[in-house]
């Protein structure tokens, strides 16, 4: 079906008017060193110097188990990221405890760098945003042109929009809102978004002029191309 554009839920303000900041790190205290007395520093000395002087070991220690170095990949390495905006993402929906009960609110789903990222090979481009911690995945869905960015109720620094998103594995119909530290970044992040939107629109255009016949769904083949790897 088509994408839920009407009647898209807003995010209350008063809960979330904090600014999106990371959580400032605990400094353990080192403990000090004492300096040795100076007595005991002036019985060390003299001829003791010379007996402190000992050979050099030259024993060699093999470490019992060998871990082998393991490369990693995130699933971007193939794709250029055209932009990146540091926000707080929230999620529509049923809470664990309210599941099946049809009762939804906004639940945050974790501060990171929201990205609109281009693949090199195919050119289609998607939004991603993990968070900043666990680096786990909260969004990641095609840049879909039927996307549209909705003015979050009683606030100028924030989004609301529904999509098809495939962070959870499968591609699931959703309702995000992504908030900024401010209205100034909050409109540069829409203009950039909806930049890249006709990009994409151009692209899948393009795609489709072969196909006359309609077999195959150009935006529906880049939703469900999208795979990310996500080991959290």
């Amino acid at each position: 079906g088509g994408l839920a554009t009407n009647n898209t839920p807003t995010m209350s303000e008063e809960k979330t008017n904090e600014e999106p900041k990371a959580e400032e790190p605990t400094v353990e205290e080192t403990p000090k060193v004492e300096e040795p007395k100076a007595e005991e520093a002036a019985a060390a000395g003299g001829d003791d110097e010379e007996k402190v002087k000992e050979e050099e070991s030259t024993a060699t220690f093999e470490p019992v188990v060998k871990l082998e170095e393991v490369e990693v990949k995130s699933g971007e390495e193939e794709e250029e990221v055209l932009c990146s905006f540091r926000s707080k993402l929230f999620l529509y929906g049923e809470t664990l405890l309210d599941t099946g009960t049809g009762n939804k609110t906004w639940k945050e789903r974790g501060i990171g760098e929201a990205r609109i990222l281009r693949h090199r090979e195919h050119q289609r481009l998607r939004f991603l945003m993990r968070q900043e911690k666990t680096m786990k995945v909260i969004a990641n869905h095609a840049l879909d042109p039927r996307i549209v960015l909705e003015p979050n109720a009683g606030s100028d620094r924030s989004w609301v929009w529904s999509c098809f998103d495939f962070a959870d594995g499968e591609l699931e119909e959703k309702v995000f809102a992504l908030r900024f530290a401010n209205s100034e970044v909050a409109g540069e992040f829409k203009e950039k978004y909806e930049k890249h939107q006709k990009e994409m629109q151009a692209l899948l255009d393009g795609e489709d002029k072969p196909d006359e016949s309609g077999e195959a769904d150009a935006a529906a083949e880049a939703l469900s191309g999208l795979k990310t790897s996500d080991d959290e």
